[in-house]
């Protein structure tokens, strides 16, 4: 080939794709709003009104049933918002009923390795520690059942997920203890598998962050009400009172004081939901998203999945590898996207290893993931070309 040819090979390679996405939100947190979302639709009427206000905890109250309704959970669970987002929301489990027997973390991702570090240095309960590298799921049949067990249900950080709940025993004696963010409304989840989940609603939902979605089957109730643990509760994680469940936090009755106008976001983006078809809508939205990511994958050898087995690999955080990337590389292509508007947030998770990550999550609609693929493309070829 010509000098000539080469020259005009390498301008093909690089030149922008005709169309870009419409919504080129791509971050895996917060996450994309959902289709058709501007601020003024939101209802506002309790905004400058109390939390504690009739119409107030109406609301609150109206968000917990469109939860429950939308994650099919039974009358057996209970539903409480919480500070602190999903993090705020896993350590309040933590804190307040771990301690009674022995504890199992497993950890393949950086959020999995945090809660394994809050149980070491916070709580120095001396867990029995369960680890795989990024991309890869340990061999959950190693798991004790006696104990208690923490996970992630879907690691964001990671594109690791659990292949369901059917790993864990309906006789179980421990408490399962879900870090379900990046799974929840993307996943039919089976409840009577899960003791005590947690979530936000800035990932699939689409939400704003800060609060923290606290869910406790009926043997976490009875751990909360005949376990006192040694260690000192803010009261910020204080959910029992006089020896009992503190029920008002879970009818709407926050421990502090919530942000309406990110509880009427929740809302807008559930009824949203509940007006595609529920439950079964949104899960369909993240299989269709993430078949579509597949396909672009499959059809460039320069890009590769983190999870390399499909069954255990993430419908939502979706986490790539990019042939002989390291994260300079990455940066460049991620500011690259961004910088026309392409793309946002889809460089991977900083202690991950360097590769992309793109949120295949509900709110993101398929024809942009599909119009991705283009600029993939440009911002590989222009990034070597640098």
């Amino acid at each position: 080939m010509t000098d000539t040819a080469v020259s005009d090979v390498t301008r093909a390679s690089i030149a922008q794709p005709a169309s870009k996405p419409a919504r080129p939100f791509f971050s895996s947190g917060p996450c994309a709003k959902p289709p058709g979302w501007s601020a003024d639709r939101l209802d506002t009427a309790a905004l400058g009104r109390s939390h504690r206000s009739k119409l107030g905890k109406d609301r609150l109250a109206h968000c917990i049933a469109l939860m429950r309704e939308m994650l099919r959970l039974p009358d057996t669970h209970r539903i409480g918002i919480v500070p602190g987002s999903d993090t705020g929301a896993f350590e309040m489990a933590m804190w307040t009923m771990l301690g009674a027997r022995p504890v199992t973390t497993l950890a393949w991702e950086s959020f999995g390795e945090g809660w394994v570090t809050d149980a070491v240095k916070q709580l120095k309960i001396d867990p029995i520690v369960i680890r795989a590298d990024y991309g890869q799921l340990p061999d959950l049949t190693q798991v004790d059942w006696s104990n208690d067990v923490l996970f992630t249900w879907n690691g964001t950080t990671s594109g690791v997920r659990v292949p369901n709940a059917d790993w864990i025993p309906a006789d179980r004696e421990g408490l399962s203890f879900a870090d379900a963010t990046s799974g929840v409304f993307a996943y039919d989840i089976d409840w009577t598998k899960i003791d005590v989940a947690t979530f936000s609603w800035q990932k699939v939902l689409g939400g704003e962050g800060a609060h923290g979605v606290l869910i406790l089957g009926p043997r976490a109730v009875e751990r909360l009400e005949s376990y006192t643990p040694a260690w000192p509760l803010p009261k910020v994680f204080r959910l029992v009172s006089k020896g009992k469940l503190a029920e008002g936090v879970f009818k709407g009755e926050t421990i502090n004081t919530p942000s309406m106008l990110a509880v009427e976001d929740a809302i807008f983006a559930l009824e949203w939901a509940q007006g595609l078809g529920g439950a079964d809508a949104l899960i369909a939205r993240s299989d269709a998203n993430a078949a579509a990511l597949d396909a672009i994958v499959d059809a460039r050898d320069w890009l590769g999945h983190l999870a390399t087995d499909p069954a255990t690999r993430s419908k939502t955080s979706v986490c790539l590898t990019v042939d002989g990337a390291d994260e300079a590389f990455i940066k460049k292509m991620a500011s690259l996207l961004e910088k026309e508007g392409a793309a946002f947030d889809v460089a991977g998770y900083r202690d991950a290893p360097p590769g992309l990550r793109i949120w295949c999550g509900a709110t993101v609609d398929t024809a942009d993931i599909e119009a991705l693929g283009p600029w993939l493309d440009w911002a590989y070829a222009t990034a070597k070309a640098a």
